[in-house]
């Protein structure tokens, strides 16, 4: 009989759950330390938390049944995912379960915002009857701006649909296709913002998206504009937004995120103009039935089936699959960085092939780790080979596989194509010595590059001194070129370089180099 232990409260819900299911031991110990956890965790098959539980390398050293650790939410920060990756243990949370209720708090502070709620309430204690002062104005046809179209979002786009707004949105990650079911309007980042009566956010924080909100977006937004901030701290740039608010441009904030919580001695907090909740995103009973009865359904389901919904970490292989596959894997999940890295547009389809004697192993674990390559670090969660297909099917993107036992010049040869409005990209690689990655190919350019660091890639007039112009703005700028590749094309007057450099151009490098005449598109990929 399976075991399992629940260290952190769960609701009644969740722990009913799995109380009805027969073939398991349930056993609940809350306000475990480090060593009562270490003492018996030995014991059990899934252990079961939330926030409180830390579960350090002693803990999981300890664990030597584990199978599976689930949090009952989304933040697993107290979980060293990978030592438990490592001692093949799966770590999985929820992710979607209280989604809802935090597209519902936006929507509040939207609905705040519009018509002064807090202001109201706090002029009526104070015997105030301010009605003229206190004008709102109606949600109803404004346009409701959302970055980032996950779970979130969508939920948020069709409350504000029900309220009769126009809803537009921006996710650089989300097929055409996705949005246009929903009814909601693609647009880029500067239209979303300058379009904007209500923006509210709803993607992840990552590097790209720190301060995506800053004084530049301020100043393109309305005065009459108002941004809501139930998402990450950090993405907004606080001290912009101070300035901002008190400077009238824009109406006003919500915010229920920040860049430290709790946001003692913020100069926001002197603003009448915005609304504050301390990270109440979750906290709805209905959200916490939903992650402890989830959380419950999930470590069922992987105990009966092994299936890992929302897995963080990869279940282990075997030796002999491992041996197999995984230096095709590594060079696919290269390509698939590259690939989002040099595509204009969104992904709607992605196509892998495999040739020689990479068509020898299984394709869909070299298919996974390209997906694993095109999301990591674009979408709200962990990606790996576990969750990977099931993300790009949520953004909308489709994959196709074949194989092939013709070598195409190359003993083994992978190629990834990504479809994107109509337009293609092609990347070829393949193993130098059966263990070296290199891409080999882009489009109809042929090269040799060693895929590792930050590599820009440019296309250019096939013509003499563009090279050394682009090497000229590098070395003006101490930037050292560690290797170059340059193709040209027999029936094409354009040529293709890719120049592996010692350090990231700033932004307004690339744009130097982008104002070269010959030169016609430069993309910076780090890898």
């Amino acid at each position: 009989m399976k075991k399992i232990l629940i260290s952190d409260k769960l609701a009644p819900a969740g722990i009913q759950y799995l109380n009805e299911q027969t073939d398991f031991a349930i056993h609940i110990e809350t306000g475990l330390d480090e060593a009562g956890l270490c003492k018996i965790i030995g014991e059990y098959d899934v252990l079961l938390i939330r926030s409180d539980t830390q579960v350090t390398p002693a803990v999981l050293h300890a664990a030597t049944n584990l199978k599976l650790i689930g949090r009952a939410g989304i933040g697993v920060d107290n979980v060293d995912i990978p030592l438990a990756t490592e001692l093949g243990i799966i770590v999985m949370n929820t992710p979607d379960a209280n989604a809802t209720t935090t597209a519902e708090l936006a929507v509040a502070h939207l609905m705040s915002l519009s018509r002064h709620l807090p202001t109201a309430d706090r002029s009526v204690r104070a015997g105030k009857w301010e009605r003229s002062k206190l004008m709102g104005t109606e949600v109803a046809h404004k346009t409701l701006a959302i970055l980032g179209f996950g779970t979130i979002g969508r939920i948020v786009s069709q409350r504000g649909l029900g309220m009769q707004m126009h809803v537009i949105a921006f996710d650089p990650f989300v097929a055409p296709e996705i949005f246009a079911e929903l009814g909601v309007e693609p647009v880029s980042l500067d239209d979303l913002v300058s379009r904007a009566d209500y923006l509210t956010l709803h993607c992840p924080l990552i590097e790209k998206t720190h301060n995506i909100i800053g004084s530049k977006q301020f100043s393109m937004m309305k005065k009459e504009a108002m941004i809501i901030n139930c998402a990450r701290g950090g993405l907004i740039d606080e001290a912009a937004l101070y300035l901002a608010l008190k400077n009238g441009q824009i109406a006003g904030a919500a915010l229920d995120v920040y860049e430290n919580e709790p946001p003692a001695g913020s100069p926001l907090l002197e603003l009448d103009n915005i609304v504050f909740t301390p990270h109440l995103g979750a906290s709805t009973s209905e959200a916490q039935v939903a992650v402890s009865v989830e959380i419950a359904r999930q470590a069922v389901m992987f105990l009966k089936t092994g299936e890992a919904v929302n897995a963080l970490n990869l279940p282990r292989l075997s030796a002999e699959e491992l041996k197999k596959s995984h230096e095709f894997m590594n060079l696919a999940t290269i390509l698939g960085k590259m690939l989002v890295g040099l595509v204009p547009q969104p992904l709607q389809k992605i196509e892998v092939a495999t040739f020689g004697r990479a068509a020898e192993v299984a394709v869909r674990p070299i298919s996974i780790a390209a997906l694993v390559g095109v999301l990591s670090g674009h979408v709200s969660t962990t990606v790996n080979r576990v969750n990977a297909e099931n993300l790009a099917k949520r953004q909308g993107i489709a994959l196709v596989e074949s194989t092939s036992r013709e070598s195409h010049d190359y003993i083994s040869l992978i190629k990834i194509t990504g479809f994107c409005a109509g337009q293609t990209l092609s990347l070829s690689g393949a193993l130098l010595g059966g263990r070296q990655p290199r891409l080999v190919c882009i489009n109809h350019f042929d090269l040799e590059v060693v895929p590792e660091g930050t590599l820009l890639v440019t296309r250019h007039d096939d013509k003499p001194g563009v090279i050394s112009a682009i090497s000229a703005v590098l070395g003006n700028a101490n930037i050292n070129i560690s290797r170059m590749q340059v193709s040209t094309a027999d029936d094409n007057q354009e040529a293709m370089a890719v120049i592996s450099i010692s350090e990231a151009l700033t932004e307004a490098l690339l744009q130097q180099i982008s104002g070269l005449p010959p030169v016609h598109n430069i993309t910076q990929i780090t890898l």
